[in-house]
C-alpha cells in the first residue's frame, strides 16, 4: 500500500495516516507542520482570504463598471454616485478590518462581507 503524504506550507511532509489534520481544507495552503499536528497560519490564511476576495471581485467591478456607464450616459447623479460607492467597497474589501483582526478560521470565515461581495464560499 502506498503511503499519502500531506506537505505545509513551507514543503515538510508528514505520512498523513499519523497526522491531525484540521477538518476544514478551505486553507489547505495555510497549514502548518508541528510535529504530527497541522494547523492553520493565520498570517498565510488571511493572504488566501483577501485573494479569494481580489478573484471574486473582479468580475462584479467589471459589472459595476457597466452600471456607472449607463448611469453616465443617462446623465443619472444618484445611480452615479451609487456606483461609486459600491466600487469603492469592492476595492476596500480586502482591507477590511475584520480580516486584520481575525484570531481564528472561524473568526476569518465571518469575515466574508455578503453585502459588498455577494454568497460567501466558505458557508
Amino acid at each position: 500500500m502506498a503511503t499519502t503524504y500531506i506537505v505545509d506550507k513551507d514543503g515538510n511532509q508528514i505520512d498523513a495516516s499519523s497526522a491531525t489534520v484540521p477538518s476544514d481544507r478551505h486553507f489547505r495552503g495555510a497549514w502548518s507542520l508541528s510535529g504530527s499536528v497541522i494547523s492553520e497560519d493565520m498570517t498565510a490564511a488571511k493572504a488566501i482570504f483577501k485573494d479569494k476576495i481580489r478573484e471574486v471581485r473582479g468580475p462584479l467591478l467589471e459589472a459595476e463598471d457597466v452600471v456607472y456607464m449607463k448611469a453616465l450616459e443617462a446623465d443619472d447623479a444618484d445611480a452615479k454616485a451609487a456606483s461609486v460607492t459600491k466600487k469603492a467597497a469592492l476595492r476596500d474589501a480586502p482591507a477590511a478590518s475584520a480580516i486584520t483582526n481575525a484570531a481564528d478560521i472561524a473568526a476569518l470565515k465571518a469575515a466574508w462581507d455578503t453585502d459588498v461581495l455577494g454568497d460567501s464560499p466558505y458557508a
